[in-house]
């Protein structure tokens, strides 16, 4: 395929010392030099789309602009805000990126038909964000809009939902994001909700109740990817007993190597092989290395600190902040870290089992090398200095994502000929 115009002159840009790798194949020699082995990178992303699971770029964009899409313009460089974005389109462009989930998150604080209203609010934004950049983006519906609209020399834009908690209860509503365009929704948020618990507060549901395993077969049945990242341990395996489809762990990483609540442990990893689904490796620095997880909580615990000793008073708990900082300077995280992710997700579940889910602009520190969206090549150059054949980078680009989802889209097509759309309401099955 002839090489995109908007590629041409920007390998200087992602260049990164490699040699980092710390992963079982990472002795594995190499003679390429680094500007060889991201021109490779390239060539490959050219036949097949990189595909990222996540990115918060439409909150971040509601944060600065209160969705008022006149005053950002994503075709131009978005870090010149105060709060500046790790995401536009010459840095997607510059990281090769062939498909982006585009998150509708709503934080759970919003509830009930609040989070049900920002929900769609947040999916009208990225309509209205692809429609003023048709050249750029493309939205895409079916894997092979995706395969299409990356031929064209665009980005297939995809909606996924992050949270459960915005259905409001509701297989009808759930439904109905679906028709406006939501392709994958994650079962919980940060927080649990009337019908799953999640990874990261005390369990209150014990993992999926029934009205939680209508959900999942809703899900089934309309063709929407379920996603598992953010959920309790109990929920996981709730959901791969009841899903009839592939399930994807959009941004999370291997809790072998860091053990965040947050990652995937081996036990399902070797459940998420059998089940035909897959994890996509995140740059949340804090799920990629130890250092960075006890970093943060001790920062959390000087931060709960602080708001105990000055409970009216935020300008003190702010200049205590400050101080901590200064005393406690953040750790940097290597690029080779994330790639150990890759590493290990390939060793125990294999190499058909494993994809990149960044979480860009819903993160504040990043690891070296993977500052924001033009950086997914250097990621990949590491993957191929450790011995990563071209056809296993290809599957890890995007081709798993793409696999995964042809699946759960036949699995829809088969349950649609004798599943009728499920009308059951919360009360009448679970105990309130």
């Amino acid at each position: 395929m002839r090489m995109r115009p908007e590629h041409a002159g920007i390998i200087a840009l992602t260049i990164l010392t490699l040699g980092l790798g710390t992963g079982p194949d990472s002795h594995v020699p190499t003679t390429k030099p680094d500007a060889a082995l991201l021109e490779e990178v390239r060539e490959i992303l050219k036949e097949v789309p990189l595909i990222d699971g996540h990115n918060d770029a439409p909150w971040q964009i509601r944060k600065l602009v209160r969705n008022h899409l006149d005053d950002i313009d994503f075709s131009k460089d978005t870090r010149r805000f105060a709060d500046p974005m790790q995401t536009d389109i010459p840095r997607l462009r510059a990281g090769g990126v062939g498909g982006q989930f585009w998150s509708v998150w709503v934080p759970d604080e919003y509830e009930n038909t609040d989070a049900l209203q920002l929900t769609f609010e947040q999916i009208d934004l990225v309509h209205r964000l692809v429609a003023r950049y048709p050249d750029h983006l493309e939205l895409a519906l079916t894997a092979d809009d995706v395969d299409r609209i990356h031929g064209n020399g665009k980005i297939a834009s995809l909606i996924g939902m992050e949270g459960g908690h915005c259905i409001n209860n509701s297989l009808a509503v759930l439904r109905q994001f679906y028709h406006a365009g939501a392709r994958s929704m994650t079962i919980t948020h940060w927080d649990n909700n009337d019908w799953a618990d999640a990874a990261t507060v005390p369990p209150v549901n014990n993992g999926l109740t029934s009205f939680g395993r209508e959900v999942i077969k809703e899900m089934n049945r309309l063709g929407m990817l379920i996603d598992l990242s953010h959920i309790s341990l109990k929920t996981m395996h709730d959901v791969l007993d009841v899903s009839k489809a592939p399930v994807i762990f959009s941004h999370s990483s291997a809790r072998a190597v860091c053990d965040h609540p947050r990652n995937v442990s081996d036990e399902v990893l070797k459940r998420v092989k059998r089940n035909g689904g897959m994890v996509m490796v995140t740059f949340v620095t804090s799920y990629v290395s130890e250092e960075m997880r006890y970093y943060k909580a001790d920062e959390q615990a000087e931060r709960r600190r602080l708001e105990e000793l000055h409970p009216d008073n935020p300008t003190a708990v702010k200049a205590g902040m400050s101080d901590w900082v200064a005393e406690h300077p953040v750790p940097t995280v290597p690029l080779a870290l994330v790639a150990d992710h890759v590493d290990h997700i390939k060793d125990v579940a294999g190499i058909d089992h494993v994809g990149i889910g960044s979480d860009f602009d819903g993160i504040a520190t990043t690891p070296e090398g993977l500052e924001d969206v033009s950086g997914f090549p250097n990621l990949l150059a590491e993957l191929l200095k450790r011995g990563y054949a071209e056809e296993d980078l290809k599957k890890v680009a995007g081709l798993n994502l793409l696999r995964v989802y042809r699946e759960v889209e036949n699995r829809a097509r088969k349950l649609q000929r004798n599943t009728k759309p499920a009308d059951v309401l919360i009360d009448e099955i679970d105990e309130r």
